[in-house]
């Protein structure tokens, strides 16, 4: 028999979890929803004994150690069994933790890790030692806010339950009826600050339980996108390629218990018997698919550095005077995807794919340009777009460069900077191209209401030409973004080109090196090359 020990999130109790517990107690399994001090008194169990604290605590005396001495109580209640020392030793524990309630569940598999069989992660990050709760909280504004707040006031204070309308900036509502996000609403609790600004302190004790992650893919994350970024090599993903480390996905956003409890319950059954998909290690298979060779044979250009840009300049190209830019290059600035950690080497400006697109454009007469810039988290997008526009200049004041005619072509992930230049596009801008983007921000991210919104921005574009390369095998999270920009585009009458990959990936360049994949990357070249020339 598997005992389920269930841990909720941000303002939610244990009610959230009634109907999943349903139906894993149908299944024969044992079910213990926590109960966390100053948000749930109810507590609940289902086949087993209840959780919860009833020590008359008030929110200023609750902190993330209180929600962790919450769970460590209900694992040693199982583990005694309810008739007396020893009696549950014969039950396998699974820990889930969802949303926040990931960081209590973590803070007690790290004391009581010889007793559990696997820690499940339902749709959250992955806590750190000595990093508090905060830092997980999707909406970036909010984070500083109160990062802020606790600088001057301290930990004391709760932080008011969302309103009905207001549950989007906590995580995606699909797959939420009316119904489920009225009674969500109307048992929604105050979350006391100290449980989110309070740093998780863990030994690593618990590093060898096994894990699974289940990702809604509707809120934002999808296997292959953490496979994608694992494949980038950073050491400390490394550790999801474990084989004790699985993964499930669910169609629908944030709050599975209540969307499809039916289709979570069996996932946790899966889980606990060790299914879910693996990933596969950055070196498991040669060359990273980001490091292989361009997929067109282009001349050998040499390659200028200044700072973090590299040019690639045209043989022969030399400043030259002459009326209205006459006999000036034309340029064409590469901006990588992201987020790119911090370490990885070589860094994305010499990755054959981007530095491939500028090679491609230099062949062409064109001033070709790649750029690094600090887009390593989602929180980073404002000091990455300035890294860009700084790039753009420093490309604009070149000798060799005609200053009124520059196109930027965006990749993957930075296509929300994109906005920045669709909301208000300078005269010197003449064409603006994205390849396998994201083009609207993705749920998890906290980007909700900022500036980097493509989808929003393109009403403001004008006449601006816009080439989209759209991959037919997209992600799907990625591709309804792509899908929603255009649909705005439709709407506003944009001038948008579309260069259309049905048999590509993301990373086509790399993964689909075809006939059908070449003549995609020629025919984007052209369009930009066209308007930057006319």
């Amino acid at each position: 028999m598997t005992a389920f020990i269930l841990v909720s999130g941000m303002f939610t109790g244990a009610h959230v979890w009634e109907s999943t517990a349903a139906q894993l107690t149908a299944a024969g399994d044992e079910v213990h929803m926590v109960a966390l001090t100053g948000i749930d008194a109810s507590g609940g169990r289902t086949g087993g004994h209840a959780g919860g604290r009833e020590d008359g605590r008030t929110e200023a005396d609750v902190d993330l150690e209180t929600h962790i001495a919450d769970v460590l109580a209900v694992i040693d209640s199982v583990r005694e069994g309810e008739g007396g020392e020893g009696g549950g030793s014969g039950r396998e524990i699974v820990l889930v933790g969802h949303d926040y309630g990931v960081h209590p569940a973590v803070g007690a598999a790290d004391r009581r890790a010889e007793h559990l069989t696997r820690v499940v992660y339902l749709d959250s990050g992955m806590p750190q030692d000595g990093v508090p709760a905060l830092a997980a909280l999707p909406d970036q504004s909010l984070r500083a806010q109160l990062a802020e707040r606790a600088e001057v006031v301290g930990f004391e204070g709760e932080l008011a339950a969302p309103g009905r309308d207001e549950w989007q900036r906590w995580g995606s509502v699909e797959g939420l009826s009316d119904a489920a996000l009225d009674r969500l609403t109307a048992l929604a609790a105050p979350q006391p600050l100290a449980t989110l600004l309070q740093p998780l302190r863990l030994t690593g004790t618990a590093a060898p339980v096994p894990t699974t992650g289940v990702l809604c893919t509707s809120n934002g994350a999808s296997i292959d996108m953490v496979q994608m970024v694992v494949g980038l090599g950073d050491p400390a993903m490394q550790a999801l390629t474990d084989p004790s480390v699985s993964f499930f996905e669910l169609p629908t956003g944030h709050w599975p218990m209540l969307s499809c409890p039916a289709e979570l319950a069996g996932v946790l059954r899966r889980a606990a018997a060790g299914e879910g998909r693996r990933l596969t290690p950055a070196d498991a298979c040669g060359t990273p698919p980001h490091l292989e060779p361009f997929l067109l044979d282009l001349p050998d250009i040499p390659r200028e550095r200044t700072g973090n840009v590299d040019l690639y300049v045209p043989e022969g190209a030399e400043a030259v005077e002459g009326a209205d830019g006459a006999g000036l290059l034309p340029a064409v600035v590469v901006v990588h995807g992201g987020p790119v950690p911090a370490g990885a080497r070589p860094t994305p400006r010499e990755w054959p794919i981007f530095a491939g697109y500028a090679r491609y454009a230099a062949a062409e007469g064109v001033l070709g340009v790649t750029v690094d810039h600090r887009l390593h988290d989602v929180a980073d997008y404002p000091r990455a777009a300035a890294d860009i526009a700084a790039a753009v200049e420093l490309v604009r004041a070149d000798p060799r460069v005609d200053a009124d005619r520059v196109a930027l072509w965006f990749f993957s992930g930075s296509g929300p900077i994109t906005a920045e230049w669709l909301a208000s596009p300078p005269s010197w801008l003449r064409c603006l191209a994205a390849t396998y983007p994201i083009l609207a921000p993705m749920p998890n991210w906290g980007l909700t209401g900022s500036r980097f919104h493509p989808a929003q921005a393109v009403a403001d574009s004008g006449t601006l030409p816009v080439v989209v390369t759209r991959v037919g095998l997209e992600v799907p999270e990625i591709a309804a973004t792509v899908e929603e920009f255009l649909a705005a585009a439709k709407d506003c009458g944009a001038n948008v080109e579309v260069v259309d990959v049905p048999e590509g990936h993301h990373g086509f360049e790399s993964l689909d090196r075809t006939d059908a994949s070449r003549e995609a990357v020629h025919r984007a070249m052209r369009a930009v090359l066209a308007h930057l020339r006319a």
